[in-house]
C-alpha cells in the first residue's frame, strides 16, 4: 500500500499519515510477537523486519515489542492496538479486492427500473418470477417513462429499459436487449380481420395510435404517403395497454409491438394481424450509470434481464 503525505480533503483528516506500508509488519509482529516469526511470515530477512520494528516504534510513541527472558513480550500499548490493526489491515484488504460474487439467495435489494408499458407488459411478469427463483430478497420498481433525461441514471433510476438515445452520456454504460417489430390487434370478430391486410384495407381502416405527446404522424404515415396513401387516426392512446383496450369496443386497428401483442392476445380477446408495410424495426436496450457497471448485484439484473428478454422471444431474427 502507497503512503500519502496527508490525508485527501475528503477523508475529514488533516494530519500527515503514516507509511500504510507499516501495516502488515506491524500486524504480524502484534501476533507473532517475536522479529523472526513477523520476518517469517512476511517472508523478508529478521535484520528487515528488525528495521522496521525500529520504524513502528518511532511512529507509534511505543517499543511495542520489549526483551522477557529470552523472548520479547507486547507492551500494553501493543496489546490495546492489536485488535484495532487487525481490523485496520482487514478493511484495507477487502476494499482493495475485487467485488466477490452477490449470494443472490440472500440478497436483499431494491432496483428501480424505468420502462414504457410496453416492456412492462412483455417482460415485467418473466422478470418478477425469475427474480422469486432466483433472489427473492429483491425488489423491483417500475417506474414510468416521461421526459426522459439520461442524468436521472446519476441519482435515482438504476436500469434504463426501452429505446436508448444516440449518444448517450460519457458516464452510461448500454447494451442491446432484442429488436421488435410492429404488428396490428383488433378485437376477436371483426369482419376485417378475417383476410390479410392490404396496404388499401390498412390505411382505410381507423387506427388508435399509442404516443405518449399525442402525435398522431409517425414513420407509417410517411410510407403509407409514399404508396399514395393516408389513413384516419381515430384516437391516440398514451400506452400500448390502453391502445389494446380501446380496440375491443371499435373496428380500429392498434399498432403495438409484437410482444406487447403476443401477450395481449393471452389475456384479450383479440387477434393479431401483420403490417403489410415495410417498417423499420426498432431496437430497445438497457442503460445504466458507470457506477453500477462492477457491482455484482446490478450485472446479476442486468443479465437477469437479457435472459428473460430471449425467453420470452423478444429477440428476433432478420426474418421476422
Amino acid at each position: 500500500m502507497q503512503h500519502s503525505a496527508h490525508a485527501s480533503s475528503g477523508s475529514g483528516l488533516t494530519a500527515p499519515l503514516p507509511d500504510m506500508n507499516l501495516l502488515p509488519a506491524l500486524d504480524a509482529l502484534l501476533r507473532a510477537g517475536s522479529v523472526a516469526g513477523a520476518a517469517a511470515e512476511l517472508n523478508v530477512s529478521p535484520s528487515a523486519m528488525s528495521r522496521t520494528l525500529g520504524r513502528l516504534r518511532r511512529v507509534v510513541g511505543d517499543p511495542l515489542l520489549v526483551p522477557s527472558g529470552r523472548g520479547l513480550t507486547l507492551t500494553p500499548r501493543a496489546r490495546e492496538m492489536q485488535p484495532r490493526v487487525q481490523t485496520a489491515l482487514a478493511g484495507a484488504v477487502a476494499a482493495l479486492r475485487p467485488p466477490a460474487d452477490v449470494e443472490l439467495s440472500s440478497l436483499r435489494r431494491e432496483f428501480r427500473i424505468r420502462a414504457n408499458d410496453g416492456i412492462a407488459l412483455s417482460l415485467g411478469a418473466p422478470l418478477l418470477e425469475l427474480v422469486a427463483r432466483e433472489a427473492p430478497g429483491v425488489r423491483l420498481r417500475l417506474l414510468p417513462e416521461g421526459e426522459e433525461d439520461p442524468a436521472d441514471l446519476r441519482t435515482h433510476v438504476d436500469l434504463d429499459v426501452g429505446e436508448l438515445p444516440d449518444p448517450l452520456p460519457h458516464d452510461v454504460r448500454a447494451s442491446t436487449l432484442y429488436e421488435h417489430r410492429m404488428v396490428a390487434v383488433a378485437r376477436a370478430g371483426a369482419e376485417f380481420a378475417r383476410e390479410p391486410l392490404t396496404p388499401e384495407r390498412f390505411a382505410a381502416l381507423p387506427h388508435i395510435t399509442m404516443t405518449r405527446r399525442g402525435r398522431a404522424h409517425s414513420v407509417v404515415d410517411e410510407h403509407l404517403a409514399g404508396l399514395g396513401l393516408r389513413r384516419d387516426v381515430l384516437a391516440t392512446a398514451p400506452t400500448y395497454g390502453a391502445a389494446c383496450f380501446l380496440v375491443l369496443r371499435t373496428d380500429a386497428l392498434a399498432l403495438v409491438p409484437a410482444e406487447v401483442a403476443r401477450e395481449a392476445e393471452r389475456w384479450m380477446p383479440l387477434v393479431v394481424l401483420e403490417v403489410p408495410l415495410d417498417l423499420p424495426r426498432m431496437s430497445s436496450g438497457q442503460a445504466w450509470h458507470v457506477r453500477l457497471d462492477t457491482d455484482p448485484a446490478h450485472r446479476w439484473l442486468r443479465g437477469a434481464l437479457a435472459r428473460v428478454a430471449e425467453e420470452v422471444g423478444c429477440v428476433v431474427d432478420a426474418s421476422g
